[in-house]
């Protein structure tokens, strides 16, 4: 049995250690906001907070959670500045398909939280890794300094 804090709630898990934090999430938690895109941390669609930092949940084994706060898109906005993420996200119309949002928002939760004024190179060095099929780039960077400073660009 494994003791897992995920979004503010202690939750025992009958798992493998090495299992993918995302399957227990998905699987044994219900919590499906989190996606599964590639499994090999290439595309950030399982993008969650453990300790606050933005990590790959489909690589990351349970295991290593253990002890740890983990966050959840489910519980992201449970903060003012998940909040103010998700608003900004809203407001210029960021998604798409959708499909990586989640993981997007949590990736521009976290740089925020790291850097609360983020240059364009922050951000694009910090999203990188998150990837959108859709291309929706342009929008995801606005409504980062839209979260930031309010103003959007």
């Amino acid at each position: 049995m494994i003791d897992l804090a995920i979004n503010g709630e202690t939750h025992g898990v009958d798992a493998d250690p090495s299992t993918p934090l995302l399957w227990v999430i998905r699987d044994n938690l219900g919590l499906t906001g989190t996606k599964f895109g590639c499994g090999m941390a290439l595309c950030g669609a399982c993008t969650v907070h453990i300790d606050g930092k933005a990590m790959r949940s489909c690589i990351t084994p349970v295991a290593a959670a253990a002890g740890k706060k983990v966050t959840t898109i489910e519980a992201v906005g449970a903060s003012a500045l998940g909040r103010k993420v998700q608003r900004a996200w809203t407001e210029l119309d960021v998604p798409q398909c959708g499909y990586c949002q989640s993981g997007q928002i949590m990736g521009a939760t976290a740089l925020l939280a790291e850097k609360p004024h983020p240059t364009d190179a922050d951000i694009d060095g910090a999203m990188a890794g998150i990837i959108c099929r859709c291309g929706t780039y342009p929008r995801i960077r606005a409504a980062i300094h839209k979260a930031a400073d309010g103003q959007g660009r």
